[in-house]
């Protein structure tokens, strides 16, 4: 494989991690977003979103680089 074709596919790997941690992030947003009955949980939007994305892509990329040396 050429090296072009593994930084493609380094980077789609990439964007479908962070699209699966935004799919797993969003499952019953909802819910999470109102856990208090008086006011909205904000730390839903600013600390769980972005870690949940990045931890997406790092477990993506942390799988695509193990196949990469198995291969």
């Amino acid at each position: 494989m050429g090296q072009r074709a593994q930084a493609a596919g380094g980077c789609l790997t990439a964007v479908l991690g962070a699209g699966v941690g935004l799919a797993v992030w969003s499952y019953d947003v909802r819910a999470r977003f109102q856990r208090f009955e008086a006011s909205p949980d904000w730390s839903v939007l600013y600390a769980e979103l972005p870690l949940a994305v990045l931890g997406g892509v790092l477990v993506s990329l942390g799988i695509w680089a193990l196949v990469q040396r198995a291969g």
